[in-house]
């Protein structure tokens, strides 16, 4: 058994297969989830887990080299907003119907239970060397 990182074994295991320049769309429970990508549904409550714990979580484990998020979360969601600029070197901002269009290529989706409108955010897998 793990004793430290992600525990839940099929976000774990979901991980370990990404590959440079894959994609991971992190996504909160109202987020379309398109049909293709794994999807590990971590949503329990409305808010459990949150955005912000799930994002902290995978980039503890995940070289980002690249991100997109919906324009539309800098009104809506500031906390959210704040979160990802704070997180995320060269973020790319799109409007959310091309995030969603942008969604459907990606290899895995993890849901999470925010309940806050646009904390979403679609990372792009690097490289560790």
């Amino acid at each position: 058994m793990k004793k430290a990182g992600i525990l839940n074994r099929h976000l774990s295991g979901a991980l370990a297969e990404l590959g440079h320049g894959d994609e991971v769309l992190v996504c909160d429970a109202g987020m379309p989830i398109p049909r293709g990508p794994r999807v590990v549904d971590l949503a329990f409550r409305a808010g459990v887990p949150s955005f912000a714990e799930v994002l902290d979580g995978l980039l503890a484990e995940l070289v980002v080299e690249g991100a997109t998020a919906a324009e539309e979360v800098r009104q809506a969601n500031p906390a959210a907003s704040a979160l990802l600029r704070e997180r995320l070197a060269g973020l790319t901002w799109v409007p959310h119907a091309r995030l969603k269009e942008l969604s459907a290529g990606a290899r895995l989706v993890v849901r999470t239970g925010e309940a806050r409108p646009y904390a979403n955010v679609l990372l792009r897998c690097g490289v560790f060397f």
